[in-house]
């Protein structure tokens, strides 16, 4: 490219002399002064993959290939990763792990399943999302009463630490008093002791959600899905000052004037102030009976069902299982060797080649040397 610069049509001397004096093609000279063509059908797909994005940006390639075959054009997903690359468009695909747990953090058993939530201030729950920012992420967590819904405090930071959750939990109980339960996630956020000494000290009780399960805390997580498809996907923040003025603007509208559906079209501050309309159970689905002792964990040392089980049965079951899957192993691995084996040699060079191969890996050994080990290798 540095050398097709020197190359100027102004100057007294010849072009085709001034690319040889350069080291140049002619062809590569000309080509790179031909405009692009323009491609309409690019165009309309852009159109197209732009609109539909303004309205679902979530959507990633896979969906905008099923979107654009709806609408009646067929392409492939190369092309549609092309086109919403060079328009600079991405889904928006989870970010980071918000939910990672200390493996020296005590965590706490979960408590409200099943349990019935009739008044403000009895339970209270807390969680960390992601926002995304023009240049990196900022990390948003609130603690809201399940009882009205209600966002009693929040924080936004651009680091994972727990000092910002533990500002948020202490502005929340002097503003707002203390709850009986308060639930959280298994994050080193909320298992610090820095976190949990502040819930220790208000005598408050700890739940914390298990594993993998988000429904154990699902108003909080569907908090986050109206935040930011209410508010942060429709303005696009760039900066974290731009992110406080506008999620102060959206917690007020969201607190006193955003009516709610469960709570029979009211606002969270309203059932929240007059403890009327409210209410929030996660239902338990498997229920144990009267008596029933709970299932004994691993982890406890307790005995599980499979480990009553007689000793002959699980070497049995095992020897029989392991027996089958070498079994299988060698006999894929050796159909594979016999077939590289009978292209390299052919059977007049050797007739007694598939013969050896089927004794040695104990495949189909027959006693007639003649014999095919398959018709397809004929």
């Amino acid at each position: 490219m540095m050398r097709q610069a020197w190359v100027d049509k102004g100057e007294a001397l010849a072009v085709v002399q001034q690319c040889a004096l350069a080291g140049v093609s002619r062809a590569t000279l000309h080509a790179q002064q031909k405009p692009k063509p323009v491609d309409e059908s690019d165009l309309l797909l852009g159109r197209l993959i732009d609109e539909e994005y303004t309205r679902h940006p979530f959507y990633g390639t896979r969906r905008m290939v099923v979107f654009l075959k709806t609408a009646g054009h067929t392409v492939n997903r190369k092309r549609v990763q092309r086109l919403m690359r060079e328009m600079g468009l991405a889904g928006m695909a989870p970010g980071p792990n918000t939910s990672r747990a200390h493996p020296e953090h005590k965590v706490y058993p979960y408590l409200l399943r099943g349990v019935a939530v009739v008044r403000p201030n009895q339970v209270w729950s807390t969680d960390i999302t992601y926002i995304r920012l023009a240049r990196g992420f900022a990390y948003l967590v609130a603690i809201i009463d399940w009882y009205s819904r209600r966002v009693l405090g929040w924080r936004i930071s651009n680091s994972m630490d727990a000092s910002f959750c533990v500002d948020c939990l202490e502005e929340a109980i002097r503003a707002h008093g203390k709850p009986e339960i308060f639930n959280s996630d298994q994050g080193s956020q909320f298992t610090s002791a820095a976190f949990t000494g502040v819930l220790k000290r208000e005598e408050i009780t700890i739940s914390m959600d298990g594993r993998g399960r988000a429904f154990d805390n699902i108003f909080v997580e569907r908090l986050w899905r109206n935040v930011k498809h209410e508010d942060v996907y429709l303005y696009g923040y760039a900066t974290m000052g731009e992110l406080m003025i506008g999620l102060a603007k959206y917690f007020a509208f969201y607190n006193g004037e955003r009516p709610h559906q469960s709570l029979g079209n009211k606002t969270p501050e309203v059932v929240y102030r007059t403890a009327m309309g409210g209410g929030a159970m996660i239902l338990d689905k498997y229920p144990r009976a009267v008596g029933e002792p709970p299932a004994p964990l691993r982890s406890t040392g307790g005995s599980s069902t499979a480990e009553t089980r007689s000793g002959a049965e699980i070497t049995t079951k095992g020897f029989i299982a392991f027996f089958w899957g070498k079994f299988w192993q060698f006999y894929r691995i050796g159909s594979i060797q016999v077939m590289i084996f009978n292209r390299r040699y052919s059977s007049s060079r050797m007739p007694y080649a598939r013969f050896w191969m089927a004794r040695i890996l104990l495949l189909k050994p027959s006693t007639n040397p003649n014999a095919t080990l398959f018709s397809g290798l004929q």
